[in-house]
């Protein structure tokens, strides 16, 4: 499932660069824990996994993804992880209602997940899901405080915010509230 792959640039990496901080945008990996357990034994600094989307849009937008198992990939990297941050990411503009982003949210803080990006889709092609409306900045801003409010460590929330979005700042600040430079 690639595990391996992630593994070996991680440990390239820092084999290299011994002090650079390292974050994985990883796929589910099928749920398969091994999988996890071979990315996890090469000591990235941060484990990122997106939702994508509310549960009720994942058969359109994520067809052959499980949201439950999107969560359960963020919970046992947070559990068997020694000390990872964990980051997920959500879409939106989708057609989702702002009760489901909450949910998705609050489903995300109960998995461990410390950090968050909410950002704009856009429609990559036209073989891809349209729009369903265009978020304004006004409301990605108040989804930013929502997120800090319900404990989140750091949240970028912005039409263009995609998930490598001011890493370096997201991993700062996560590392600020656990008094760790």
């Amino acid at each position: 499932g690639g595990a391996s792959v992630f593994a070996e640039v991680v440990t390239e990496i820092r084999s290299r660069l011994p002090h650079a901080h390292v974050e994985l945008l990883i796929p589910d990996f099928k749920g398969k824990v091994e999988s996890l357990k071979k990315v996890l034994s090469a000591g990235p600094d941060v484990l990122n996994h997106n939702v994508e989307t509310v549960p009720r849009l994942y058969g359109k937008v994520r067809p052959g993804a499980s949201y439950t198992r999107s969560l359960q990939v963020l919970r046992m990297a947070k559990e068997l992880g020694k000390g990872i941050i964990t980051k997920s990411g959500l879409m939106l503009g989708l057609g989702e209602q702002d009760s489901e982003i909450a949910k998705v949210l609050s489903d995300l803080l109960h998995a461990g997940c410390d950090a968050i990006t909410l950002g704009q889709y856009l429609q990559p092609s036209a073989d891809h899901i349209e729009v369903a409306r265009y978020v304004r900045p006004e409301e990605f801003n108040k989804w930013k405080e929502e997120a800090l409010l319900m404990g989140f460590k750091a949240v970028a929330s912005g039409p263009l915010v995609r998930s490598s979005y001011k890493a370096k700042e997201l991993f700062a600040q996560v590392q600020e509230t656990k008094g760790v430079n």
